[in-house]
C-alpha cells in the first residue's frame, strides 16, 4: 500500500474523531449525511456493475486488491456512522431528561394551584354553602 493512500485513510479517521468532538449536529450535518448516504450508494452500484473497476481504481492507489480497498472505505464510513448514532443518542437523551424535568415541575406547579383554590374555597364564605 502507498504512503499517499494511507495518510488519506488516516485524515478520514482525524476527520471522523474532529467530528466526535464537535458541537452537536445541526441541520448543515444531516444535509452532508444524506449526501454521503447517496455517494455511497452510487459507489455501491458502480462496484456491482463494474467490480474490475475496483480493483483498478485500488491499484492505481496502490492498493492491493479491490476487496482491501472497499474493506478500508468502510472502516471509515462505520466510524462515521457510530459516531453519528451516539451524537444523535446524546442528544435524544438529553432532550428527554429535559422534557421529564420540565414535566415533573409542571405537575408539582399544577398541584400547588389545585390545593391553593381547595384552600380558598374552604375559606370563603360562599364555598361553605356548596
Amino acid at each position: 500500500m502507498t504512503l499517499w493512500i494511507q495518510i488519506l485513510l488516516v485524515i478520514g479517521l482525524v476527520l471522523t474523531a474532529v467530528y466526535l468532538v464537535r458541537a452537536t449536529p445541526s441541520a448543515s450535518h444531516q444535509a452532508v449525511r444524506r449526501i454521503l448516504v447517496i455517494l455511497a450508494v452510487l459507489v455501491g452500484v458502480v462496484a456491482v456493475i463494474w467490480p474490475g473497476l475496483l480493483s483498478a481504481i485500488a491499484h492505481a492507489l496502490g492498493v492491493g486488491r479491490g476487496a482491501d480497498l472497499l474493506l478500508y472505505g468502510l472502516v471509515v464510513v462505520v466510524l462515521i456512522e457510530s459516531v453519528s448514532n451516539y451524537k444523535r443518542s446524546v442528544t435524544q437523551a438529553r432532550t428527554t431528561s429535559a422534557l421529564a424535568r420540565e414535566l415533573a415541575l409542571t405537575e408539582a406547579r399544577l398541584e400547588d394551584a389545585i390545593a391553593d383554590v381547595a384552600a380558598l374555597k374552604k375559606s370563603s364564605p360562599s364555598g361553605k354553602g356548596k
